[in-house]
């Protein structure tokens, strides 16, 4: 309101400073004019009367002395001529101050004109102003607003700095409070794992006592002889007689005559090494479909005889299966993970199996007992994969947390932790090299004993599964962009790819492997197909479909060439032959 005040006094001031300076010459001007009209109207009422006088005195003179008469007729027309011309000179000066006086009124007219427009103009910014007024005192209230809400606001951080921090001391205490339950628990899980060791232990001596019993029943009884039966008597040492058997060497030769005579097309015989690859054959046949486990089932593999096979799933269970006849039996489960099965490992002797798990540690039992043997825990997320050295005294875990652990099982202790910079869904070893898929779709080559990465291969996908073939020089590889790849660790050059149509890999911890000879890959499908490749042609070899109903996620071949098992995110698992 003060900035508009002081415009308009502004405005008058210029107003009466130009009336105050224009007005002067004006009245100057005009009051020159009425000066020269009354001269000018003075000058022709003179010159009347003086032409009444001259022709008064001109007219007596000439009755008195015509001589002199006529010089003042020249002289009053010398007169006349000379008042003729200043009567011109000042028509003329009448002329030119008519002309400045138009001039002049022009002039007052522009300049009214001008003020007009001043004025209309001054009227539209009034208006602006008055607007722009109303604007800034919208504005105004709508700072008043924000400042009330911004007041408001503040108010509730500070309540909620305030809430958030008695949460975060309610969190930090409960995470201690975590802790120790934990630790209780881990106790209490370790008291229960010994009572379950014990358990086993007793049931142990039961079956041993029971099958010492059933022998000496069986030593007891004669036994007839046909000539088609091969069991042979051996002498006891220390030089007794043949006629006499061992009835614990009497009962493990039946017992091998009636396995080798039970195993259903298995290439274990007297003439070859439990395990050994005879044939590979291309599975074309569902023998055994089956119903795993409660829940997804994420793990499988084969034992080095080819006799057992292992799964695990999410209900925490790795449980144990014999093949016989072409079927899968139960044979026992190991307990003891606190969360779902991720990667199952046989050592090379099929004495011990270890196993990585969801709750962030690894385990070893043993096969012959089911009995917890070690856990490893030491990472901060899933343990996805872990592996047996080739010593089978170290074992290599890679985990979520992008880490991976060396592990000493003589001392029980991690040796080594290295982080790899992205997590790790898959490893497999040779003698003095580990190497890794990741996440972030390279696979590293790890030296053992420098701790240090020797070289990345990046794929054009995140990396699911690794494999090596049986003279462990080449490398297959599955990547999230559904194909297979074999590196040749010589080279280390990708020598072949694989894909199919209708191929597509279902998870990031989707398992395929190599034939125990290296001369097919296998792996399953999001579509629950199964497809083999002839690592020869790097021709799609057969497609087996319509069994599974949900991703295949692992594939496991027997070493000895016979069986193929798939599992499922489903609970089922399928044991596949060309029989």
């Amino acid at each position: 309101m003060e900035r508009r005040m002081e415009w308009k006094r502004h405005i008058s001031e210029q107003l009466k400073l130009r009336d105050r300076v224009q007005r002067h010459t004006f009245e100057e001007i005009i009051h020159q004019y009425h000066r020269l009209l009354e001269k000018s109207d003075l000058q022709t009422v003179l010159s009347e009367r003086y032409q009444t006088d001259k022709y008064e005195v001109q007219r007596h003179e000439a009755s008195q002395d015509p001589g002199r008469g006529e010089a003042l007729q020249q002289e009053v027309a010398q007169m006349r001529i000379r008042h003729q011309e200043e009567l011109t000179e000042l028509h003329k000066k009448r002329g030119e101050l008519a002309q400045s006086v138009i001039e002049l009124n022009n002039q007052i007219q522009q300049k009214d004109k001008e003020i007009q427009t001043n004025e209309a103009r001054m009227q539209e910014f009034q208006q602006q102003i008055l607007s722009l007024e109303g604007d800034c005192r919208d504005l105004r209230t709508s700072l008043q607003d924000l400042e009330r809400a911004n007041q408001t606001l503040k108010d509730e951080y500070d309540a909620l700095q305030i809430t958030f921090s008695a949460l975060e001391e309610k969190l930090r205490k409960t995470c201690e409070d975590n802790q120790e339950l934990v630790s209780r628990w881990m106790a209490e899980k370790a008291q229960e794992a010994n009572k379950l060791n014990a358990e086993n232990e007793k049931d142990t001596r039961r079956r041993q006592a029971k099958l010492q019993k059933e022998l000496a029943d069986a030593a007891k009884e004669p036994l007839p002889l046909e000539g088609e039966d091969d069991i042979e008597v051996l002498a006891e040492d220390g030089g007794k007689g043949g006629g006499e058997t061992s009835p614990s060497r009497l009962h493990g030769r039946t017992l091998s005559r009636r396995r080798s005579a039970n195993s259903f097309g298995s290439p274990e015989t007297t003439d070859a090494p439990p395990g050994s690859c005879t044939e590979v054959r291309v599975p074309s046949t569902a023998l055994h479909t089956f119903e795993a486990h409660d829940g997804e089932v994420n793990a499988v593999r084969f034992s080095p005889g080819s006799r057992l096979l292992a799964t695990g799933g999410m209900d925490r269970r790795v449980k144990l299966w014999e093949v016989v006849a072409g079927r899968c039996e139960p044979k026992g489960a190991l307990t003891g993970s606190n969360a779902g099965i991720t990667s199952i490992e046989f050592d090379s002797a099929g004495s011990y199996l270890l196993a990585a798990s969801n709750d962030f540690a690894s385990r070893i039992w043993t096969v012959d007992d089911f009995r917890l043997r070690h856990t490893l825990t030491g990472h901060s997320g899933k343990v996805l994969s872990a592996r047996f050295l080739l010593d089978n005294a170290r074992i290599v875990s890679g985990s979520y947390d992008r880490t991976l652990k060396l592990w000493d099982l003589r001392s029980k202790v991690c040796m080594k932790t290295v982080f790899a910079g992205s997590s790790c869904n898959d490893i497999v070893c040779t003698e003095q090299c580990v190497m890794s898929g990741h996440f972030d779709k390279k696979v590293r080559f790890w030296d053992i004993r420098a701790e240090s990465i020797v070289r990345e291969l990046e794929l054009l996908g995140r990396v699911t599964s690794l494999d090596l073939n049986h003279d462990r020089t080449e490398l297959l590889t599955c990547s999230r962009d559904d194909l297979l790849k074999i590196i040749d660790l010589r080279t280390n050059a990708v020598r072949q790819t694989f894909s199919a149509q209708g191929f597509k890999c279902g998870a990031d911890w989707t398992r395929v492997t190599f034939s125990p000879d290296g001369s097919y890959v296998i792996g399953g499908s999001a579509d629950g197909a199964l497809y083999v490749w002839n690592v020869l042609t790097g021709q799609l070899e057969r497609t087996l479909d319509r069994n599974h109903n949900s991703a295949i996620n692992s594939v496991s071949w027997s070493p000895s060439g016979a069986f193929v098992v798939s599992v499922e995110k489903g609970s089922r698992a399928i044991l596949w032959s060309d029989l």
